[in-house]
């Protein structure tokens, strides 16, 4: 009997079994196949590289659905929806002939692969969007509620812990926790006062008001800028070989006032892209489009300005999707994207966006903004005013644009049918001999009433005329020459003439002989006449007008668009080569993304701006979003910033990251500070980050943040925390940059003998976002930390951890002289006992007391150094810089604490 219910029983656990299996089984073929999730990463990784954007052997491609199910080479599609066995993409995935299976000469697909792409088919073959590439919804909040829980993110961060069997991380100590917020907002420690306030009051509402008093810090904007700069490509120098000086720091200057002061990111990006476009655009949007200027510029004699101008506009391209759009595209150029939906024409409709600016990498950097002062300003305004009352408006916006701009200019250097005329080094300024000319093609001569030039000249008896159409043809105008030395301002009146001319421009000097040059030209404008000549409100007013045009002002390279009659044609370059043109093409975005193009939308820059700041682009609030997280938490939700594409890491917490892109434009209003108070007031930025055995084996990298951030400090943190501590931080803001101090011979500038020259007094301790940039050498010490050479756009800096860092912080001279200061402020703060004022110095540094076995490793430190300096007074003088006042064996060894404490674990990391 019990043979036979055991049996009965075996049968009945069998039965279940099967039916389970074939449940199993039913249910796994049955289940719709995802194909962003199943399908995707099978054809980016074992497919696309012969059948995709490069490659498209037997003419089948796998990176748009209309051409994969295209007919092929064979005359026969190799995919058919809802039919896998007659589709011959399946037939040669399972074939065993090696020669006929695919993929060919890579090793097979694996069942459960050919299962997947068997089912696919069979549902239809349908095409999914990649996740990053659909708009941002609102998204539903984890029902997560306990005592952890601060806000949403904690919501968000808590599921996925709970899903791991995870616990998070008790909450930091207030020491800790001030000196890490400090640094991630402001980048620097913040002021006594304000340290002193939340350390005696640490409790929720004591920390909500430290995290309000740094967002409210002008130092804000100086450590965001720092993170923006790598984005802009931001140097001092114009780079390539002779990497020349630029000048254009007030662009740096906007990005700390425009973060200060909280500027809705939607406009932030509007002003950067086409602050030009705006009506009556203020000198700051004028400003802002610097961040397309960053571009190089190549000087260097003999290059092809054409060449390097289209090289310019392209790193626009790829600089707006890298650093704005998380986006890889610059393959494009070359070839529709292997793993993207982006088609190679995409690229030149993009670019055309770009394509029709004044720039024309030439060593003017124009076209440039000229910033008057206040007296000036209101010259300018009377002066407009004036010509508008008895001129025409058009007109007066002419002459305002002008003076502000130096444009249109048609530049020299673009002459053509050159006679006894060349250009500088071939793509310079246009040099001409005497009986020269040459010609400035197709010129916009309607209300046109003088022409404005740059030029030089020392020779006395010549004359400049400028004919219409011919060397021969009709006199436009003529300046007869006054011989400087110098660069200046030339100006031919010109009878009246309407229609786009070629305008030639003739030297003749009857008193010369030979072929010296006899004038140099770098510009020329094609402008109306003051209106009421002849009258003493007519002398009066063009007094006004030259003031302005020769007044010495700060000038900064902006974008100024093309006028109508120098708009230049876009067209494909095929497989890249600007040298073979394909079809020309008009300003537009991918396909895939059009349907965030807002109806109506220029074909300029401004339309490109409404495009990227539309609600419904899918790519910035979460490419931004994605950053800001990065900078508190060391890596972003999307590890790979620079690509969230179908070949970039998958988000770690999706619907966190659209949950707070979508706050971010929605609830925020485009507040880049309100979306970091929200980061950084939940309970997932203010834990304890503590590696514990668990969390070592189960997250190692942190990646589900069960504990708190813990990151080596950025270039620009180290050295501006070091400042704050040894309390040399200089105050002062804004202005050209600076060079700390770094050795004599780092530099090499064989084109123009530019020299590193040490600043002085304050100078040399200003914070690190005001550091001269050059980009063939940038601040050795800031390189060493991971910094870039900003040659292009650099959307993560890559951590790394060398003894070369070790190196800098212990033996490179500023940070030296740091740790004297800070020496210096433990005598002076910590009284006369060696114990105290080693506890002082590490007070200073972490706002905490020093643990017991810490400070008699210090002291040890310190008996050692004072006995080798009481030995060796040539050494005590060297370890305080040459002070003789500060020469003493005791203090010269404090400086070896100071330096060692600087160079702490918990002081290199952000804790």
């Amino acid at each position: 009997m019990a043979h036979f219910y055991y049996n009965r029983k075996m049968l009945l656990v069998l039965a279940v079994l099967i039916i389970t299996g074939i449940a199993a089984c039913f249910t796994s073929r049955s289940k719709k196949v995802d194909f962003s999730a199943d399908v995707k990463p099978i054809l980016n990784k074992k497919c696309i590289t012969c059948h995709g954007g490069v490659k498209a052997k037997g003419g089948f491609s796998v990176l748009f659905r209309e051409e994969a199910l295209a007919k092929t080479e064979s005359g026969k599609p190799a995919i058919i929806p809802g039919d896998p066995d007659n589709s011959e993409m399946i037939r040669r995935l399972t074939l065993k002939d090696p020669e006929e299976r695919m993929p060919y000469k890579h090793e097979p697909l694996s069942k459960d692969e050919i299962s997947i792409l068997r089912r696919w088919v069979k549902q239809g073959a349908q095409w999914g969007d990649h996740w990053a590439y659909l708009p941002v919804k609102q998204t539903a909040v984890p029902d997560e509620t306990n005592s952890w829980v601060r806000n949403d993110v904690d919501r968000f961060i808590y599921e996925q812990l709970d899903a791991r069997d995870l616990k998070p991380a008790a909450q930091a100590d207030p020491q800790t926790l001030l000196r890490r917020v400090s640094l991630d907002l402001i980048g620097m420690y913040p002021s006594a006062a304000i340290a002193d306030q939340y350390l005696k009051n640490s409790d929720d509402k004591g920390y909500e008001r430290l995290v309000d008093a740094l967002l409210a810090s002008p130092h804000f904007g100086e450590k965001w800028t720092s993170m923006w700069l790598d984005l802009a490509r931001y140097a001092d120098t114009k780079g390539y070989e002779s990497d020349g000086g630029r000048n254009i720091w007030r662009y740096r200057d906007w990005l700390i006032d425009a973060f200060n002061a909280d500027k809705p990111y939607n406009v932030f990006l509007t002003e950067q892209i086409a602050g030009d476009l705006f009506p009556g655009a203020t000198d700051a949007q004028y400003i802002a489009t610097a961040f397309s200027r960053n571009t190089m510029t190549n000087d260097e004699g003999g290059t092809d300005n054409e060449e390097f101008r289209v090289a310019a506009v392209m790193d626009r391209v790829n600089t707006t999707w890298e650093s704005l759009m998380g986006t890889t595209f610059s393959c494009v150029q070359c070839h529709s994207h292997p793993y993207d939906p982006f088609r190679h024409d995409e690229y030149y409709k993009f670019m055309a966006y770009f394509n029709n600016t004044r720039d024309n990498d030439i060593p003017g950097e124009y076209p440039v903004l000229r910033e008057y002062n206040d007296s000036l300003k209101n010259e300018l305004t009377q002066l407009t005013r004036w010509i508008k009352d008895n001129g025409t408006e058009e007109q007066s916006e002419r002459v305002r644009h002008f003076l502000k701009t130096l444009q249109p200019a048609f530049y020299a250097t673009i002459a053509d049918s050159l006679k006894n005329a060349l250009p500088t080094n071939k793509n310079g300024p246009l040099n001409m001999r005497n009986q020269s000319h040459a010609r400035l093609k197709h010129i916009q001569l309607d209300g046109m009433g003088q022409i404005v030039f740059m030029f030089r000249s020392n020779k006395p008896g010549g004359s400049i005329v400028f004919r219409k159409d011919h060397p021969a043809g009709e006199i436009l105008g003529t300046y007869v020459v006054q011989p400087e030395d110098r660069w200046h301002y030339g100006v031919a009146n010109t009878i009246a003439s309407t229609g786009v001319h070629d305008v030639y421009v003739t030297y003749q000097n009857p008193t010369e002989r030979g072929d010296d040059i006899m004038a140099t030209f770098d510009w020329f404008g094609f402008l109306p006449e003051l209106p009421e000549k002849g009258t003493p409100d007519f002398e009066a007013h063009k007094k006004t007008y030259w003031n302005l045009l020769n007044a010495s002002v700060t000038t900064t390279p902006v974008m100024v668009e093309n006028p109508v009659w120098m708009q230049r044609q876009t067209h494909v370059f095929e497989r890249g080569n600007r040298l073979t043109l394909g079809k020309e093409v008009e300003p537009a975005v991918p396909q895939s993304l059009k349907f965030a193009m807002p109806a109506n939308a220029p074909k300029n820059r401004m339309g490109l701006a409404l495009w990227l700041t539309d609600k419904r682009n899918p790519l910035v609030s979460r490419t931004m979003v994605n950053r800001l997280w990065e900078q508190l938490f060391g890596t972003g939700i999307v590890e790979t910033l620079e690509d969230m594409g179908t070949q970039g890491m998958l988000p770690t917490h999706k619907e966190l990251l659209d949950h707070l892109s979508w706050r971010f434009m929605n609830d925020y209003k485009w507040s880049i500070k309100k979306l970091l108070k929200e980061m950084v007031m939940s309970a997932t930025y203010r834990q304890d980050s503590r590696l514990t055995p668990e969390l070592k084996e189960k997250d190692p990298a942190n990646k589900f943040y069960a504990r708190g951030p813990r990151v080596r400090l950025s270039a620009e943190q180290l050295r501006d925390q070091n400042l704050c501590i040894s309390g040399l931080m200089s105050s002062k803001m804004y202005g050209p940059g600076v060079m700390p101090w770094q050795p004599d011979g780092i530099w090499l500038s064989p084109y123009n003998g530019a020299r590193w020259l040490n600043s002085a007094g304050d100078d040399q301790y200003r914070r690190a976002v005001y550091t001269y940039w050059k980009r063939t050498a940038p601040y050795p010490s800031m390189i060493s930390f991971d910094g870039v050479q900003r040659v292009l756009c650099t959307a993560r800096r890559i951590k790394t951890n060398t003894p070369l860092q070790a190196l800098t912080t212990l033996n490179d001279s500023a940070y030296i002289d740091m740790a004297r200061h800070l020496a210096y402020r433990m005598e002076q703060e910590g009284g006369r006992d060696v114990v105290a004022q080693i506890q002082k110095g590490y007070n200073l540094i972490l706002y905490k007391p020093i643990k017991e076995d810490k400070l008699k490793v210090f002291e040890t430190l310190y008996q050692q150094a004072l006995k080798e300096f009481r030995s060796d007074t040539g050494k005590t003088m060297a370890m305080v810089g040459g002070q003789q006042e500060k020469a003493v064996p005791a203090t010269a060894a404090l400086v070896v604490v100071a330096n060692a404490l600087l160079n702490l674990d918990e002081v290199v990391v952000k804790n």
